[in-house]
């Protein structure tokens, strides 16, 4: 945020909103939106295609309920909800799971440093102090795990990048909303992608978290981290197409150019033509030709885009240099 931006939030209370994502919380929906209006202006509800009555206690909580016709996973939620938030011209979201999960009490700490202009995204980390619920064993090494690999990636240095309990500043929103594609639960590491590439300020807060409000439905952790793995690498991927998808291609054309080679040369020798290394020869030509074509399509799209947001039509420019 810059100087304005504060100046003019300071001027005046900032309208936070609460962003509430969820699916057969019935049980528990009440007394979230309950705890968190003491905090915020405004509640917005997705009810992601639930099947039970989320939606009616929401609206008789007095949120706004926005509704998925059916099951279109948390990604597309947040995603809803965020673009509503922006739309509705929010000067903070707060997002926040649906079954009890995260303490609404805990939302001025989050809120707090995009008011005083530190952040614009501020995390709700479950490993800067000692929770009151211990973490599953299983649950702790695949959350460090997808963390530092996110790390990686983006270089922010985060402890929680899969922390759900998060705070938006309007920048964040503008950067953000527009551009987000996950319905998964990837959401949060294309989030903290976009937020990386848009050089927005991150900070984190702890937070303590219940796991003894988990429903079994939530409990798949081999399932949860192949999408997060797959996310990463599509990430990845799509960030430097040229490298992570030129390489395997620049590797499998010349294992095909070499076994084409070998193939020659052996039936020349002995006139024996192997069907076998014709085939795998053939396949990793054909592979290496695809990630060559998707990585060079990748690049340039990327480029476009990155011109186009900068203001730098490809089109205009040429027009003004011929």
């Amino acid at each position: 945020m810059n100087n304005n931006e504060i100046e003019k939030m300071n001027e005046r209370k900032p309208y936070v909103i609460a962003c509430i994502p969820a699916y057969n919380e019935e049980r528990s929906i009440a007394a979230v939106i309950l705890e968190a209006e003491k905090h915020v202006d405004k509640i917005i509800v997705c009810d992601d295609g639930s099947t039970d009555h989320t939606a009616q206690i929401a609206e008789r909580m007095g949120a706004t309920v926005i509704k998925h016709e059916k099951n279109m996973g948390y990604g597309a939620a947040i995603t809803t909800l965020l673009r509503k938030a922006l739309e509705l011209g929010a000067d903070i979201a707060i997002t926040l799971d649906a079954d009890g999960q995260h303490n609404p009490n805990q939302i001025p700490q989050l809120v707090k440093p995009i008011i005083e202009g530190k952040a614009d995204i501020v995390i709700g980390s479950r490993f800067l102090q000692t929770l009151k619920e211990k973490i599953p064993t299983y649950r702790k090494l695949g959350i460090k795990t997808i963390t530092r690999l996110a790390n990686i990636t983006t270089k922010l240095g985060i402890t929680d990048a899969q922390s759900g309990y998060r705070a938006y500043s309007q920048k964040a929103l503008q950067n953000i909303a527009p551009k987000l594609t996950e319905t998964g639960m990837g959401v949060s590491l294309q989030i903290l992608e976009i937020a990386s590439q848009a050089n927005l300020k991150i900070t984190e807060t702890p937070i303590t978290i219940r796991y003894d409000v988990e429903k079994p439905s939530k409990k798949n952790p081999l399932a949860h981290g192949a999408e997060l793995l797959m996310t990463l690498i599509k990430l990845v991927a799509l960030e430097r197409p040229l490298i992570y998808i030129g390489i395997p291609s620049a590797a499998s054309l010349i294992t095909g150019i070499a076994l084409t080679t070998y193939l020659i040369w052996l039936f020349n020798k002995t006139r024996y033509f192997s069907v076998p290394i014709a085939l795998v020869a053939l396949g990793a030509l054909f592979l290496g030709t695809i990630l060559a074509t998707s990585a060079i399509t990748f690049h340039a799209l990327i480029t476009i885009s990155k011109k186009l947001e900068q203001g730098q039509n490809p089109r205009t420019r040429e027009s003004r240099t011929t």
